[in-house]
């Protein structure tokens, strides 16, 4: 999420930082703005909108001379996109400006401090609180900058990948990162710092990353410093040579936007569950859960609306929070529930889900059971959306942008944030026992890693996508918490590669599609080592005796499915109810190549858009 240039050097900073900007469009953001530094101090501009706004109001706002600079294209994190909200941001003295890209997550005591030493704040982010903590510290203990952003970063909790730049040394910039990507274009007597090469591929093909708790202190004539955040110890520099094309570089070394996103999955459900999870201390801790625990706990029904993707995360949703909280749980298309009569009750809790937070169906249901007296909860991942301002509370799910018009780490990021939800008021609610809890926390922790375990299928998704590519038809079947991960297989192969694709629980088989099956018909199944494994193993047995050709999803180290399958893609154990977040890796990758296989448009496929805002 968001986008950082900066540039020091020879030339004017300021259309090096536009164009830059404009190569981090892909990243996904609401608002962006850029500062320059001449003779004459700091110039400003900045604006909620797109980088061409920000140029046509940049016209009358700076002059645009000056050799150092930087610019950032913001995804709202803390405080709705608006202008005052935009970054760069100024400290209190207008000494020191920051660009920042991640989540502080300690901000809250670290701002009521700072306002108790009479600072004050404009916006609600919190990068003003970090450059206000730098100041801070520069002041008092009467230090550089780049021994002040130091020490400043040591007390912070989160992610971030910061520039600062202090108008009072200002030959130099202090850049660091922990979790956000940062890369340094080293030029002839000129560097560029940047989310990713993109912006400056043109320029050098010379590039320095940092590390995770690295800093650099990057000066006009001198070479790059790179320290330790934690203990200050030097860091040789280690430049490489950029060999990729500016397209690649836009994809992070991807050939398209949805693979890129596929791989991003186990830091976005990190992401999800970071400052929310703490297993040692066995808490679960979602500010708008917390803030409306009453709500669920005197829940009589919970009704989640959701389309498409996200419903089949309800789907998932529905299991778990009946199993967790025993509280009844209806999940229903948006679309449906908007146009007929619902019986809705003050008791009920609402849980919208949408990725974009404009699904106008999905909107049109909360305005119906708002009005019907129910408290709507929203699950959505774009600060500041409709979703967003429209229900009583929510969540975000904090994935990061979504390019790809089919959704993949929107769909993982939902259910790991649902999961978190319902073991809160399982706990609250005393449904679920003290060890199962703990199992489960611990379990959810380790899930990261379990899905970049399931991504090293990929190899062999891609061999059995070359199989089936020409497939006029394909079944998928699952059963229990594995059942909507098998319509959201369907979906995705529906969606890029165009061929029809239907999903079913796998008991329904033999209640029409069966007739379906045949030499010609690739069927998958996901059959992890689970509740329902003799039952799905016998569904596999009646698939092979019509000489259907199986690709099955297994645990890894199964033998019996192995055994009658044509295919086996493996992913790691885990227990029922998280299973889906592995399940549905190898399901993706396989839409994903059969569809570059047919030659389609993987991240934008016909007749489809990203935000649904029409019904």
């Amino acid at each position: 999420m968001c986008g950082i240039v900066g540039y020091i050097g020879h030339r004017e900073a300021y259309p090096v930082i536009i164009k830059g900007l404009k190569r981090l469009e892909y990243r996904g953001y609401d608002s962006a703005g850029v500062v320059l530094y001449d003779e004459t101090g700091l110039k400003l501009s900045k604006t909620k909108g797109k980088v061409s706004d920000l140029e046509a109001k940049a016209v009358n706002e700076i002059t645009t001379t000056g050799t150092i600079g930087m610019g950032h294209t913001r995804w709202a994190t803390h405080g709705v996109p608006n202008d005052v909200n935009s970054h760069p941001h100024f400290s209190n003295s207008g000494n020191l400006v920051i660009v920042h890209n991640g989540i502080i997550e300690n901000y809250d005591p670290l701002k009521k401090e700072l306002i108790k030493r009479g600072y004050t704040f404009k916006s609600d982010t919190d990068t003003e609180v970090l450059v206000n903590l730098i100041e801070e510290i520069k002041k008092q203990e009467n230090i550089k900058l780049g021994k002040a952003v130091q020490i400043a970063l040591n007390q912070v909790v989160g992610a971030y990948a910061i520039v600062v730049f202090d108008k009072q040394n200002p030959d130099e910039i202090v850049a660091a990162r922990l979790g956000s990507p940062l890369a340094i274009g080293v030029g002839e007597g000129e560097f560029f710092i940047s989310s990713d090469a993109s912006p400056f591929i043109e320029y050098t093909p010379n590039a320095v990353y940092l590390e995770d708790e690295e800093m650099a202190i990057i000066g006009l004539n001198k070479d790059i410093t790179i320290r330790k955040i934690k203990d200050d110890s030097l860091v040789d520099p280690y430049i490489q040579e950029l060999q990729m094309s500016l397209e690649q570089i836009e994809k992070g070394g991807f050939d398209h936007f949805m693979l890129k996103e596929i791989y991003e999955q186990p830091n976005a459900i990190k992401d999800t569950f970071r400052g929310r999870l703490r297993v040692e201390e066995g808490i679960v801790k979602v500010s708008g859960v917390e803030d409306n625990l009453q709500k669920f706990l005197n829940a009589n029904r919970i009704i989640i609306i959701a389309c498409g993707t996200s419903w089949h995360a309800g789907l998932v949703a529905e299991y778990i929070f009946e199993e967790f909280t025993r509280i009844p749980v209806e999940v229903e298309y948006a679309s449906e529930f908007r146009y007929r009569n619902p019986v809705i009750r003050h008791d009920d809790v609402v849980i919208a889900i949408s990725q974009s937070g404009e699904t106008a169906d999905t909107l049109a249901a909360i305005k119906l059971a708002k009005e019907q007296g129910a408290f709507v909860f929203g699950v959505c991942n774009v600060v500041g959306s409709s979703i967003s301002r429209e229900t009583h509370s929510g969540a975000y799910t904090h994935a990061g942008p979504e390019i790809g018009v089919a959704s993949t780490k929107a769909f993982t990021t939902q259910i790991t944030l649902l999961t978190l939800m319902a073991l809160r008021i399982a706990r609250a609610k005393g449904t679920m026992a003290r060890k199962d809890y703990f199992t489960y926390l611990q379990e959810l922790e380790l899930v990261p890693d379990l899905v970049a375990e399931a991504l090293k299928s990929n190899d062999n998704v891609q061999a059995i996508a070359a199989i089936y590519k020409d497939a006029p038809n394909c079944l998928y079947l699952g059963r229990g918490y594995n059942y909507p991960v098998a319509l959201e297989g369907a979906l995705k192969l529906k969606e890029i590669s165009y061929i029809h694709a239907e999903g079913y629980p796998a008991a329904e088989m033999k209640h029409g599609p069966i007739a379906l099956i045949d030499e010609k018909m690739p069927v998958v199944i996901i059959a992890p080592k689970q509740e329902h494994y003799d039952k799905i193993v016998s569904n596999i047995q009646e698939i092979k005796a019509r000489s259907g050709k199986i690709i099955a999803v297994v645990t890894k180290g199964d033998t019996q499915v192995k055994a009658l399958a044509d295919h086996i893609i493996e992913i790691p154990e885990t227990s029922d109810a998280l299973s889906p977040l592995l399940a549905t890796i190898p399901l993706q990758l396989l839409s994903y190549h059969i569809a570059v296989m047919r030659n389609c448009n993987v991240d934008q496929p016909r007749n489809l858009a990203k935000s649904v805002t029409v019904e």
